[in-house]
């Protein structure tokens, strides 16, 4: 199994609450001692929490079926059994926590420390005690404890990062994390290598510093779920800014500005908020003979774009005119992972844009 699990459905049980008891007072010299059965407790609910430092699911895939103790039943003498305690599942922050049957929403535990009640535990069952009363001084009557609820949940990990590293197969995402952060990712020379997200801190100087995600790589479809694309895309959800990487010579001879071109539109249709979301490109392998002119052919298309959104009145940037939805030709970037050619330029941009957005609300 992977080390690194974003998805996982279990089935979470809460404990049965504990028997009410029917007791009666027994003491010499007391002749009607009178009912002394206690309650039972409670029994533990199923708890959700975001813990920082918890960052994959994979604790939770090894067990499909996880159930909180039950409550103890009550005894004479007045004693009320023990409530049992909750069970605390902890899952990384950013977890959605989804009724797999319903098909709803329960909660989103996006920040460290939020928590939710999965299954409520059953209440424990009043002793005969409870039925006390003037016309009824010896009640034979208790109550079973309520049982716990059953749910079965999907539990699904979007990664937190402030940049979301997006492009095609093999655009250099990896590469590019490796040589910012510390992250150690898995790179090759062949599509699809990175099979789930990898997360580095980045360093601007010492009082600054971000997240970034190598989110693995997206094809055309997708939004549809072509490939892993309804996988790989959740991740990027959570990013504050993107950084799209543009190979200039793909491994299977397609033109960069049309895969550009593509992701965008990939983009766009699994999300229009997802789509508006500041974004910084970036032609890499400036080493190599093609980066150059893909780099000033990118920024003639996006010069292109710009003035299109321009001159419609009933476009996006009308109607939000001053954030940014289309990328500037300014913001084309050209780097190189291996050289270090570009890396400052682009780390300052993202530090500046993510300054940008915390101002702004982007």
């Amino acid at each position: 199994m992977p080390s690194f699990v974003d998805e996982v459905e279990i089935t979470v049980e809460a404990g049965r609450g504990g028997d009410g008891c029917v007791s009666f007072r027994r003491e010499k010299y007391v002749p009607r001692g009178g009912p002394d059965g206690g309650d039972g407790g409670d029994g533990g609910s199923v708890i959700l929490r975001a813990e920082p430092g918890v960052d994959t699911l994979l604790p939770l895939a090894h067990r499909k079926q996880w159930k909180a103790q039950s409550g103890k039943p009550g005894e004479g003498s007045n004693r009320h059994g023990r409530s049992a305690d909750d069970l605390i599942l902890r899952v990384p922050p950013g977890t959605v926590v989804l009724d797999a049957r319903g098909g709803f929403v329960m909660k989103d535990l996006a920040r460290a420390g939020d928590q939710v009640i999965a299954a409520h535990g059953g209440r424990g069952g009043k002793g005969n005690t409870r039925f006390k009363s003037a016309t009824n001084r010896a009640p034979r009557e208790s109550t079973p404890g309520g049982t716990g609820e059953v749910r079965q949940l999907r539990l699904e990990l979007k990664v937190i990062a402030d940049v979301g590293l997006v492009g095609r197969p093999n655009a250099g995402k990896s590469t590019l994390l490796g040589r910012l952060s510390r992250a150690r990712p898995e790179v090759a020379d062949y599509p699809f290598t990175t099979k789930y997200p990898n997360l580095g801190l980045v360093s601007v100087d010492d009082d600054r510093s971000f997240v970034m995600a190598d989110i693995p790589g997206l094809i055309e479809g997708a939004h549809a779920g072509a490939g892993l694309g309804h996988e790989f895309l959740r991740h990027i959800e959570r990013s504050g800014i993107l950084v799209h990487l543009v190979e200039p010579q793909p491994i299977d001879q397609t033109d960069p500005v049309e895969n550009y071109l593509s992701i965008r539109a990939e983009l766009e249709q699994y999300s229009r908020e997802l789509s508006t979301r500041p974004e910084l490109v970036v032609v890499t392998k400036a080493d190599l003979p093609d980066a150059r002119e893909v780099h000033a052919r990118l920024g003639a298309e996006l010069q292109r774009r710009t003035d299109e959104a321009a001159n419609d009145p009933s476009g996006p940037a009308a109607a939000d005119s001053g954030r940014g939805d289309e990328p500037r030709p300014s913001d084309v970037l050209l780097i190189s992972a291996v050289t270090g050619e570009g890396l400052d330029a682009l780390v300052g941009r993202i530090a500046h844009l993510l300054q940008l957005d915390r101002q702004t609300g982007w």
